[in-house]
């Protein structure tokens, strides 16, 4: 949950209007804002913002321009007049496979003050973390314009072939030291991995501007207060994400009084013109909102709302601000429409009809086996149940058990349903390798194979552990406490699995049912997945455990 830190004076200014801490707190609720804390010494204001698919809220800027719809002060969409700026970014082809998306434009015409410093900080770090997940999706840079010369240049080069001085260090640095010394270096390395060639930013002097998406050149890449001129820009894999972070930043410099000048991008097969404001809208029906809420609303009624919440509306047809990317199905929408009107003015209903409903005797069951887990010290983890035969095969070095394919899949890596759930946790450790050890994680969730015609459906929990001393020892031992639990018992058989190291890995027989394998994963397939530290895991059916619990 991101919590964004503002001044109230500022945000006063920024609104146009004197409000009361208690009114910024009321109107916080209509972006989905909780009160965090506020100090009258210092100014300092906190807000909780739950929601993460409305990240132009992550600063005072945005806040306050949802304030001025809530108000009336600002009705519909807030326009932004782009400059044609003759600012040119180049792309080169070594960044296609890497991160092959950027945006960029220029901001000019005020200095730059502490407030805006702050807020402008603030963004780019909430954006990159939570949004840009970790700068793996998306990375924003800002440098100071007047520093730069043009064309700048986009492209990926050898990590020893260049050095420069890195943000707030004083000794030049190639990039792979950069990754190895600097803090920033160590926390984001995790987003170049596999890559043997690293991006960069650099202008036509080849003054380095960033080390793409790690940190800025500390000449460059510097804003202080009193700086006029400011280059933005954004990279990323999600074309989408990256432009959505231009359109707010610019935004976000346009409600501070900056002019907003655009860059032209050019790659090798295209060309194009950033901020790329998208020109999307939306229908809405009148009989979704009556379904919906209950609320009887004419047109004029209609328009009123969505222009409070920055939407522009005619005859039900809504255009969505060029900073939000989070407008899928006309419900979105109608749920704006209430925010605005106020859920505490509809009127409550009596139930027509209603149902008595109690839990199913197998997801008690379920539950008891995931609440003992983790009691034991394991984090649960949620995957999808669609997957792929690369990763329920091929890296876990076993043969194809039977698995249901989709048919014309939009996506290789959703092309099928998976066969059991151990690939997921190896999937979830080898994205968290620049985490802290142990690693302690389990998945609980249904499995389907199919078996000559038909289909089985099986509800399986899969346990792992990962560290520099796990061992088969540990998976039993986690086994056999949750059989206690449950007053059973299991015969260990010596087994043979491709995932599992020879002579390290056994199957569980309870009551005659074969209903669980573990062991040590064996180092092929930690290798296949870019894996060095050991993993010993289980996986156990628990539509078999349940039906021998009950024949008891």
């Amino acid at each position: 949950m991101p919590t964004i830190t503002f001044s109230l004076k500022d945000l006063q200014h920024l609104v146009g209007k004197n409000l009361s801490i208690e009114e910024v707190i009321e109107l916080a609720h209509c972006g989905k804002g909780d009160f965090d804390s506020y100090d009258e010494e210092t100014d300092e204001a906190k807000i909780d913002f739950g929601d993460t698919n409305l990240p132009y809220l992550w600063s005072a800027e945005g806040f306050a321009r949802l304030i001025k719809g809530i108000l009336g002060v600002q009705k519909g969409i807030p326009e932004v007049k782009i400059n044609k700026g003759d600012y040119e970014v180049r792309v080169d082809k070594s960044v296609a496979k890497i991160r092959p998306f950027i945006a960029c434009f220029a901001a000019k015409g005020r200095k730059i003050d502490e407030h805006l410093l702050k807020q402008i900080i603030q963004l780019q770090e909430k954006f990159c973390e939570t949004y840009g997940r970790k700068r793996r999706k998306v990375s924003v840079g800002l440098y100071s314009y007047k520093r730069l010369s043009f064309p700048v240049h986009y492209r990926a080069v050898d990590p020893m072939s260049v050095e420069f001085v890195p943000l707030e260090f004083k000794a030049k640095m190639n990039l792979r030291d950069i990754l190895a010394e600097h803090p920033k270096g160590k926390e984001y390395a995790f987003v170049l991995e596999g890559f043997d060639r690293y991006p960069i930013l650099a202008d036509d002097k080849n003054e380095i501007m960033s080390f793409i998406p790690i940190i800025n050149s500390n000449f460059t890449g510097k804003l202080e207060i009193d700086d006029e001129n400011i280059f933005f820009e954004a990279t990323g894999t999600d074309e989408d994400a990256v432009n959505l972070a231009a359109n707010i930043f610019a935004y976000a410099l346009h409600d501070r009084g900056f002019q907003i000048y655009s860059a032209e991008v050019r790659h090798h097969d295209r060309k194009i013109v950033t901020p790329h404001f998208f020109n999307e809208s939306i229908a809405v029906k009148n009989e979704q909102i009556k379904n919906l809420f209950g609320l009887e609303l004419k047109e004029n009624e209609v328009k009123h709302l969505l222009e409070k919440m920055q939407y522009s509306f005619s005859d039900y047809k809504v255009k969505i601000p060029p900073y939000r990317l989070d407008i899928l199905h006309p419900y979105d929408v109608i749920e704006d429409i209430g925010i605005a009107y106020g859920y505490d003015k509809i009127e409550d209903r009596a139930l027509a009809t209603f149902t008595s409903g109690y839990a199913m005797e197998f997801n008690e069951f379920v539950g008891k086996v995931r609440a003992i887990v983790a009691g034991l010290g394991y984090q649960e983890v949620m995957s999808p149940i669609l997957t792929n035969k690369d990763f329920l095969y091929n890296k876990m070095n076993i043969d194809d058990a039977g698995t249901i394919e989709i048919e014309e899949c939009m996506s290789e890596t959703y092309s099928a349903v998976r066969s059991w759930v151990l690939p997921n946790l190896m999937e979830v450790f080898s994205k968290n390798k620049h985490v802290e050890f142990p690693q302690k994680i389990f998945e609980e969730g249904i499995v389907n194979v199919r078996k000559s015609e038909e289909i089985a459906e099986f509800s399986r929990i899969a346990i792992a552990s990962s560290h520099e001393n796990t061992n088969y020892t540990e998976m039993r031992q986690m086994l056999d406490y949750i059989l206690r639990c449950f007053g059973l018992q299991c015969d260990i058989e010596d087994a043979e699995h491709g995932s599992f190291i020879e002579g390290r890995c056994a199957r569980a027989v309870v009551k005659g049912k074969k209903v669980a394998y573990l062991g040590e994963i064996s180092p092929d397939v930690l290798t296949r997945w870019g894996l060095e530290m050991p993993v010993a895991a289980l996986e156990l059916n628990l539509s078999e455990l349940f039906e021998i619990i009950k024949k008891k």
